[in-house]
Formats: structure tokens, C-alpha cells, sequence
């Protein structure tokens, strides 16, 4: 059988890593200990002034770097979602990978082509991070809130046409206090011209990000 190539748009698909800000934390410190008062017999005591209440100092962050993104999805899953993929996924450079990592797999068995991308991107704040994924869902409006993956999740799925090659594409979102994951899943049939099922590739985005999310968690 032979092997058709890849449109061009999905040789060229990645796009370059753009880094996710992280700004500094300002930890505050309590107020000075009062001087002692000065004691002597002939001077009335004045009334001692109530100190002010301490500031408060920023919650640690729950995570300070992205974790390994390749080694977050289960074997099992990334084999029965990129079929003939090797395992171990690619890890794509990024300007800073202590704030954003990304892996990928994908592959070409037969006519049928899958490709799966999986992030992790760490926010300065908790407040920094919904503001992130707000910001992310009003952008890829369409989709709808998946139940129990970390403090927040969203999914949505699009199909696209070029050259009558349809490509039908997921995204997830997941926010984990401060820190971000986001799963692109997407296939392609170039025999038949058609795209795998809405409910495939939801299916198996969700399923990838569950595991991301786990992986997450036992690295926090």
C-alpha cells in the first residue's frame, strides 16, 4: 500500500513555543518588634499602642516548574491514540522549559494520521493562571466544560477542510491551581478524505489530559 505525503499543513503544524510570563513573588514581612519601654518610678506610664495586625504573605505556589511532558501520558493511551507513534514522544525545545514544556507524538499508519501534543505551563499566581484560561476558552468558544478535570476543564472540537482533505481537531484545557495543560489531539484519513468522529477525538483528548493532570498532581 502506498503511503500518501502530508499536506503541508500538517508537516508544518507546530508553531514556535511561546513562553509563559511568570512574574516574581513579593514575600512581606512582619511588622518591627517595639522598642522597650523605658521604666522609671517618676514617669507615668503612657497607654501602649496595639500593634498592627501582621501582613499577610503570599501562598506558595503549588508548582514551580512544568514537568516532563513526555512521560505524563500512559503508554497504553498514547499507543491506542497515535497508532504505530513511538512511545516515547518528542519533546519540542521551548525558551524556557522550566515555565512551559510540550511533547508530541504522531504518526502515519496506513492512510490514518494522528497527531498528539500535550503542555504544561506554570503561572505566577492561581489568579494568573484562571485569567489564562478564561482568556483561552472565550477564545475557542464552541465547546463545553469537562467535569472533574482539575479546578477547571474545557473541551472543543473543529473540523477543517484544505484541498478536500478534511482534519478534525480537540482541544483541552485544564487548570491545576497554578498551573496549566493543554491537549491538542487531532486525525486525518487521507484514503477516504474524511476525519475521525467528533466524539473520537474528544474522547481521546480528554483521556490524554486526564492522564497529564495525574501526572501533574504527583509532581506538585
Amino acid at each position: 500500500m502506498r503511503s500518501l505525503p502530508l499536506p503541508l499543513a500538517l508537516t508544518a503544524r507546530l508553531t514556535p513555543v511561546a513562553v509563559l510570563a511568570c512574574a516574581g513573588w513579593a514575600l512581606s514581612s512582619g511588622p518591627a518588634a517595639p522598642s522597650a519601654a523605658d521604666h522609671r518610678p517618676d514617669r507615668q506610664q503612657t497607654p501602649t499602642q496595639a500593634p498592627s495586625a501582621p501582613s499577610s504573605t503570599a501562598a506558595p505556589k503549588s508548582y514551580t516548574a512544568a514537568p516532563a511532558p513526555c512521560t505524563s501520558v500512559p503508554v497504553a493511551t498514547v499507543k491506542s491514540l497515535v497508532p504505530g507513534a513511538k512511545t516515547a514522544g518528542k519533546e519540542i525545545p521551548s525558551t524556557d522549559a522550566k515555565l512551559r514544556r510540550t511533547c508530541s507524538w504522531n504518526a502515519l499508519q496506513g492512510y490514518d494520521y494522528r497527531w498528539l501534543d500535550v503542555s504544561f505551563e506554570v503561572a505566577a499566581s492561581d489568579q494568573e493562571a484562571k485569567k489564562e484560561y478564561d482568556q483561552r476558552v472565550t477564545e475557542k468558544s464552541g465547546g463545553g466544560t469537562v467535569p472533574g478535570l482539575g479546578d477547571a476543564g474545557y473541551s472543543v472540537v473543529n473540523l477543517t477542510t484544505e484541498d478536500k482533505q478534511q482534519t478534525r481537531e480537540g482541544v483541552v484545557l485544564a487548570r491545576v491551581s497554578n498551573a496549566l495543560v493543554v491537549v491538542t489531539y487531532n486525525g486525518s484519513d487521507f484514503e477516504t478524505k474524511k476525519a475521525p468522529s467528533t466524539d473520537e477525538i474528544n474522547k481521546g483528548a480528554i483521556k490524554a489530559a486526564k492522564g497529564a493532570v495525574a501526572a501533574l498532581a504527583s509532581a506538585g
